[in-house]
């Protein structure tokens, strides 16, 4: 029974409602565990003894850093789902989480500038965190860029999801990079096999806040991937069905729908 649910909801036309639907929720979770994370962050937690104020931008910074390998990971888990069973919906997840998961990489990159300016004295070392961080950013641009360049989307969805599965491989690199090599980023404050080195409103402060971003994450991508489906299933009559409500409506699939035009995949990449 739990498997018959399950392929019914991985049906485009079953998937396209929930989505929806699952989408506002998550974005309101956002709204509301970021508004809580950030008062956590700037306004309860203390003063850090050397670093001063300077290190409040960790509870942007590290749950960045964390969503930035997560999503790799769940991003090649769906496409290697998609490789696999050729199926087109885990295939659309993938597609729809890597812009999502080059931002919170390009975010976990620029804070941490901002974070080494006043602490290193430097914008930026080619230390082997930093480095194979930037190089998930590229693996991140590589995948939609090659998925954008083949127009076969069943030959897209099988090349672009043999790059994320190579890329995998990086994701342990930049966990252990501070392990393997002495490196100028500090070792982890949290760990799952010790107690964490910060102040308990610090930590409290830096899971809520990547709460927050798991929740947008959920909600950017199933309205991206609302907007892919509609794109692929274009010929389907449910998908011209819908179209034509939204856009009567003059609503959308969530931001990035034109209420006269429908989706696009230009803003459905955004």
């Amino acid at each position: 029974m739990a498997a018959q649910t399950l392929f019914r909801f991985a049906a485009p036309q079953t998937f396209y409602p929930l989505a929806g639907r699952l989408a506002w929720l998550a974005a309101g979770s956002a709204v509301v565990l970021a508004a809580i994370g950030l008062w956590i962050g700037l306004v309860i937690a203390p003063t850090d003894a050397q670093q001063g104020e300077a290190y409040r931008i960790i509870f942007v910074h590290v749950p960045a850093a964390w969503m930035s390998m997560l999503i790799y990971l769940v991003m090649a888990g769906w496409a290697a789902v998609g490789l696999v069973f050729n199926a087109r919906l885990a295939s659309t997840l993938a597609r729809a989480l890597a812009p999502t998961g080059a931002l919170m990489t390009f975010l976990a990159l620029w804070t941490g500038a901002l974070w080494g300016k006043p602490t290193w004295g430097t914008w930026w070392v080619w230390d082997a965190r930093l480095t194979s961080e930037l190089m998930l950013l590229f693996l991140y641009l590589g995948f939609l860029a090659l998925h954008g360049a083949i127009e076969d989307p069943r030959r897209a969805d099988r090349a672009a999801a043999l790059l994320a599965l190579v890329g995998v491989v990086n994701v342990p690199i930049i966990y252990f990079s501070v392990i393997w090599w002495n490196t100028l980023h500090q070792g982890a404050s949290v760990s799952l096999t010790r107690a964490p080195s910060m102040a308990t409103t610090m930590l409290a402060g830096m899971l809520v806040m990547a709460l927050a971003f798991w929740m947008y994450t959920i909600a950017v991508t199933l309205w991206r991937a609302r907007l892919l489906v509609l794109e692929r299933e274009a010929h389907a009559p449910w998908a011209q069905r819908a179209r034509k409500a939204l856009a009567g409506k003059g609503e959308g699939a969530g931001p990035g729908m034109d209420s006269k035009l429908g989706p696009s995949v230009g803003e459905a990449m955004r």
